[in-house]
């Protein structure tokens, strides 16, 4: 943590420089303009109409608040002062010079129109140009002078951006220090004669970055004196600059030490206002929203049924255990995700929590994204409920009419108390008669509304406990983010005797060895999986690459054995059967695509073989590397690359080498950022404007602590010096931040 005499810090991608202070950057006194300013369209700013309004908006700017958000993300000196005699050939450079003349010329054979101008300094004369720019003919005037930005090339000094100035050719540029943002006028921000350090405002599309620059200072100056939502006793504590310097200091820094400071800053306000919604969110379902039933029941019940289980629980599940049990027997809603390793053992954790419910009085409902998956959960509450005297009904989209309108009954009177099924238990007819528990197994695949929705199938007055579960380890950079408003149970150990999962990278032209190795395995008893790539994002090209890669293996390298499919395009009954003949042992080796990616638990399959894997992702490969080794025999996954790029030659390397899944998690986040981490989106993770993750995690995490510090000294979020920090995070982040 930052004590309250240290500045601001925290991992910026800006440079170095000192660390940053408040001195010269706190904002004037805050005049609190009304917040329809920043929602203003980008039209009210002089100068921007309805074309170039459709511009930015495609690039994701459309009102004022917007504008003043995109800030640089690099900043850069000035070129440096030069005479035209000087100028070396293709350094960019600014010059001081006297337009002496000027002219426009077409170009029929390439359709470029070039302006061209005679200048001069001191030094000598040169040609300028400027490439379809015709409009410059016009600006140019003889006699004038000019502070050009460009580079010397065969053709002349090519001019990239331009400014008129009073000061003559000969005389040398006057710098007192670093460029304050008020030396701007009326008509544009700082300019090219003032040097000093510059934001690389990013241009897009057919909108150069200088235009986006001078857009940002026009909106700075509309806006005037930003409203302030960290409260005053934070921004002190913590040395930071006010929200308006902080804005204007990022799009037109004086130095480096003080842009440095006002991006930490913004960067710190985002997270800031993101947790501040995360929590309200939170208190609002813990606290303010209907009760959930206290689920004390089951003590003996649940301590029995594990000890009979044919295997021992980890440490990590006993402790799961606790803790939900502790959950449940409260009346405040349960809202907590269970993150595991692949195999870590999720769903015992989550049938104990189920059992208890069920000897409290209460139906559980597991929800699985696939079929597959929901029928696997099925096999496995029979298997591991028997006898327990738990009733319970798998119910998906293509379950039969007759046994639907069973189910549908049994549920409604009470006498199911556990409920398997996929988005068919969102369904309007499905009614529960007393819903206490809620388990959504893979759930980043579900939408928030989805999600919230079987929530709403409980009792009336009552909310139902709610358990998350995911194989796909998150980051805690993530989790704070994308999951802040839930409680987080960590499985990280894996049950005692699995050996660890080989992974070997094959190029092509060495494929027949992972074939040979997979042959092998297969005449000692063992099975495989051989997973299809992903051609295009589409299922249907997807299964018929795997059929015919199915019935290539059957006339070809494994002719001698029984080879399987199973594709997302398969109705459930093929699928099942599939799936029933491979765990039966009846089928050696089954062809798929990645609808084996989670939930399939076959002990016997030992080898993987992943065509094509420079197509996957990270956390995708080790999710399907984990469907094998799973009994005595350990296991082996080949993936076999066709070539690769850079990025996925690393993601390869990193699976070969690393084992563990959360570690596995941050290397992926390091790689490719938060915003293609697999999941990450559907679970309501926010584009943040300015801040990054996971390079700003420890801005994040003193921004956590800072919210809960004043939560704990005000005795919550009611103060009434909270008001304008709540109502901007509203603003900024919305009902969609929230998780529920």
């Amino acid at each position: 943590m930052v004590a309250a005499s240290e500045p601001v810090k925290g991992p910026r991608p800006f440079g170095g420089g000192k660390p940053p202070t408040r001195k010269g950057l706190l904002a004037a006194p805050v005049r609190w303009p009304r917040p329809s300013v920043l929602d203003q369209s980008l039209s009210s700013i002089p100068g921007i109409g309805a074309a170039f309004e459709e511009k930015a908006r495609e690039a994701g700017v459309e009102t004022v608040f917007d504008l003043l958000w995109r800030v640089p993300r690099a900043y850069g000196d000035a070129p440096e002062r030069a005479l035209l005699g000087e100028l070396e050939p293709g350094v960019t450079a600014t010059v001081l010079v006297e337009v002496l003349s000027s002219r426009r010329i077409r170009v029929r054979r390439r359709g470029l129109t070039v302006v061209e101008a005679k200048i001069s300094d001191s030094s000598g004369e040169r040609k300028a140009v400027w490439f379809n720019q015709p409009w410059m003919e016009n600006q140019l005037n003889p006699g004038r002078n000019y502070v050009l930005e460009g580079r010397l090339e065969k053709k002349g000094f090519v001019v990239s951006a331009h400014e008129p100035t009073d000061a003559g050719p000969d005389e040398a540029p006057v710098t007192d220090g670093p460029v304050r943002w008020q030396t701007g006028t009326d008509k544009g921000p700082p300019g090219l004669k003032d040097g000093g350090l510059r934001g690389r405002h990013p241009g897009s599309g057919e909108l150069k970055p200088s235009r986006w620059r001078n857009w940002a200072w026009k909106a700075c100056r509309l806006a005037g004196d930003l409203p302030e939502p960290l409260p005053a006793e934070l921004l002190m504590r913590r040395r930071m600059p006010g929200t308006t310097a902080a804005i204007r200091e990022a799009h037109f820094p004086r130095s480096e030490e003080t842009s440095q400071a006002a991006m930490a800053r913004l960067a710190y306000e985002e997270l800031f206002l993101h947790q501040v919604v995360l929590k309200r969110g939170r208190i609002e379902v813990r606290e303010n929203g209907p009760p959930s039933s206290a689920l004390a029941n089951g003590v003996r019940e649940s301590r029995t049924w594990l000890d009979g289980l044919p295997f021992s629980l980890t440490t990590d599940q006993e402790n799961a255990v606790a803790t939900i049990a502790a959950n449940l027997a409260q009346e405040v809603p349960m809202r907590r995700l269970l993150m595991g390793e692949v195999g870590s053992g999720k769903t015992v954790v989550a049938l104990d929590a189920m059992l208890r419910a069920a000897a409290s009085g209460s139906q559980s409902a597991l929800m699985a994204p696939t079929e597959v998956l929901a029928d696997q959960h099925a096999a496995t509450v029979g298997r591991l409920l028997g006898g327990t005297g738990i009733s319970f009904a798998l119910l998906t989209g293509s379950t039969p009419k007759p046994a639907r309108q069973k189910i549908l009954g049994g549920l409604a009177r009470g006498e199911i108390d556990l409920l398997v099924g996929t988005h068919a238990l969102l369904e309007e007819p499905v009614q529960f008669h007393g819903l206490g528990l809620c388990v959504i197994d893979e759930e980043h695949r579900f939408g928030v509304r989805q999600r919230t929705s079987l929530d709403s199938k409980a009792p009336d007055g009552r909310s139902a406990h709610i358990l998350h579960m995911t194989a796909t380890p998150i980051p805690r950079t993530l989790s704070l983010t994308a999951y802040g408003d839930l409680d987080i149970t960590e499985l990280r150990m894996l049950p005692s005797g699995r050996k660890p999962i080989r992974t070997e990278v094959v190029p092509e032209p060495a494929r027949a060895r992972a074939f040979e190795h997979l042959r092998k395995e297969v005449k000692a008893g063992r099975q495989a999986f051989v997973v299809c790539p992903l051609i295009e994002k589409s299922a249907a090209l997807e299964a018929r690459a795997a059929a015919d890669e199915a019935e290539r293996l059957r006339e070809g390298e494994l002719s001698e054995f029984e080879v399987g499919l199973i594709h997302g395009q398969m109705n459930p009954q093929q699928k099942e059967l599939a799936m029933r003949a491979f765990e039966d042992g009846r089928i050696d080796v089954l062809v798929s695509t990645t609808v084996i990616e989670v939930g399939i638990d076959v002990p016997n399959a030992t080898v993987m073989i992943v065509e094509g894997a420079e197509r996957f992702g990270l956390s995708q490969l080790h999710q399907l590397r984990g469907r094998v080794g799973r009994g005595a025999h350990g296991g082996t996954c080949f993936l076999i690359t066709a070539g690769s790029g850079p990025a996925a030659a690393r993601r390869l390397v990193a699976l070969a080498e690393e084992s563990d899944g959360f570690r596995l998690a941050e290397i992926d986040l390091e790689m490719r950022g938060e915003g293609e981490i697999t999941g990450t989106r559907q679970s309501g993770l926010p584009g943040f404007r300015v801040a990054r993750l996971p390079q700003d995690q420890e801005i994040l995490e003193d921004a956590r602590a800072d919210l809960d510090r004043l939560i704990a000294s005000h005795g919550g979020l009611h103060a009434r010096e909270f008001g304008p920090m709540l109502d901007l995070a509203g603003r900024r982040f919305g009902p969609e931040g929230i998780r529920r």
